[in-house]
């Protein structure tokens, strides 16, 4: 009797989340995906019956390319965040508590300002005239001629810029609880600092790292504003053409396939991270049998 009461109270905690979760995302995502499979209509609005064009439509060559920037791009700024965020993690986490709020305030610092200004003040160092390229070229790292912006790489530096904090903080959350004397004790049984770092730390840190590695590839790939401003055409990824369909083509249908494949990308990694948090638990009690 009383498990069934704890586990009604259960339910009914979680009731308004679930509510909350069907209604705002659950539903939209099914509307999304059956308008993919809807024809357009020559008013920009959704025609009536059910088509596979629009998903035939994909194979326009723009669209493989597209997709693959999007991809890639996403990849490298999760690798590239999580190998900067990392040993900024261990490191705040080792200060003693006056600095860690100090460098903590420092992480969090960008979000004072708004995310739309930060982007122009990339486009604005990375102008030919600015700051950057002027330095560049004054240490002859590049030439006069050599443009900074409107390329993947612009890109991919401002949102490596962007996500950095939202990776560095969960990795921090998970350093500040883990236990160091570990870390301390694989150097007195004559490990390295840096196999200490690598086969202790970090797998100490499992769950942070998953975590930051989601908080930054999920956003990355819906990437519009960074891409459109600092990115230009040769530089497009799925979400500015989702906003093309949808604002200057009018074809709801397309955007909806584009907003498919996002969905499905983000899903696919977010159900991966929740399997291997689920072996964690089921090996967590097996590890503590042993011991």
């Amino acid at each position: 009797m009383k498990k069934q009461n704890a586990s009604l109270s259960e339910w009914l905690a979680t009731l308004p989340s679930l509510i909350w979760l069907t209604i705002l995302f659950l539903i939209p995502t099914l509307i999304v995906f059956a308008i993919t499979f809807k024809p357009a209509d020559p008013f920009g609005g959704i025609g009536s019956g059910w088509t596979l064009e629009t998903l035939r439509q994909l194979g326009n060559p723009n669209y493989p390319a597209i997709i693959w920037r999007t991809i890639w791009l996403s990849i490298v700024t999760t690798t590239i965040c999580i190998i900067l965020a990392t040993p900024a993690g261990y490191f705040i986490a080792r200060l003693k508590q006056r600095w860690r709020q100090i460098f903590l305030l420092l992480v969090i610092v960008p979000f004072w300002t708004s995310f739309l200004v930060r982007i122009f003040a990339w486009k604005v160092l990375l102008h030919p005239e600015g700051l950057i390229k002027k330095v560049l070229v004054s240490f002859r790292l590049v030439q006069g001629d050599t443009s900074l912006l409107y390329n993947p790489e612009a890109v991919l530096l401002v949102m490596v810029y962007t996500f950095l904090p939202f990776a560095i903080l969960p990795i921090y959350a998970a350093a500040e609880k883990f236990d160091f004397r570990l870390v301390e004790a694989a150097r007195d049984l004559g490990a390295h600092q840096l196999q200490a770092f690598f086969k202790v730390f970090l797998p100490g840190i499992r769950r942070g790292l998953l975590t930051a590695i989601l908080v930054v590839f999920i956003p990355a790939l819906g990437s519009y504003v960074i891409p459109d401003i600092v990115g230009g055409p040769n530089a497009e990824m799925v979400g500015n053409k989702i906003a093309q369909r949808v604002f200057v083509d009018r074809n709801l249908p397309q955007a909806s396939s584009l907003s498919a494949f996002l969905i499905l990308a983000v899903l696919l990694p977010m159900v991966a991270v929740l399997v291997l948090q689920g072996r964690d638990k089921k090996a967590a009690p097996i590890i503590g049998e042993e011991a």
